[in-house]
């Protein structure tokens, strides 16, 4: 591999972290009343998601469709049968109750995700668009369901209200 291409991946991967970073900063500088200050914050993540997909244009990883659901499909699959049941095991095993809360809800989340683009799979393989649908998305787990939401999340608990509607 090249070393324009490492540094592509490490490029994407800090100005992925860095929006996700900075939209945490600003949900906790609106509920301490600095309105600007988060939207200064919500800027910066925008900014940061530009240069994000910008380099992961210049590494080719935009394909078409079906590639691109391969790839998410894989990712996901990798995450709940490999890696979150290690980083988890870890977390229990260094009795970090908060890590093992996150990495567990992640793990059950990860693997509804490979389910939803097993299903996309499925109808874009004879080249349909999934049934206009919509996704709601617990804001306490990352739960992410079609449709409507529950009335209690079945991962974390939390009640319908947390769902948030993805546009």
């Amino acid at each position: 591999m090249s070393k324009t291409r490492d540094n592509l991946k490490g490029a994407f991967a800090g100005e992925s972290q860095a929006n996700r970073r900075y939209i945490a900063f600003a949900e906790k500088a609106d509920k301490e009343g600095f309105q600007q200050i988060a939207r200064l914050f919500r800027a910066a993540a925008e900014a940061e998601t530009v240069h994000a997909i910008n380099h992961l244009k210049a590494m080719g990883e935009i394909k078409s469709t079906r590639d691109n659901l391969q790839t998410a499909l894989s990712g996901e699959t990798f995450e709940f049968q490999k890696m979150y049941p290690g980083y988890l095991d870890t977390a229990r095993q260094e009795n970090d109750k908060q890590a093992a809360w996150s990495f567990d809800v992640a793990n059950k989340v990860e693997q509804i995700h490979a389910n939803l683009y097993a299903k996309a799979i499925q109808a874009q393989e004879v080249r349909k668009d999934l049934p206009n649908a919509g996704y709601y998305v617990c804001g306490v787990c990352g739960n992410t369901v079609e449709v409507s939401p529950p009335e209690i999340c079945p991962i974390c608990g939390a009640p319908k209200n947390k769902f948030i509607k993805v546009a």
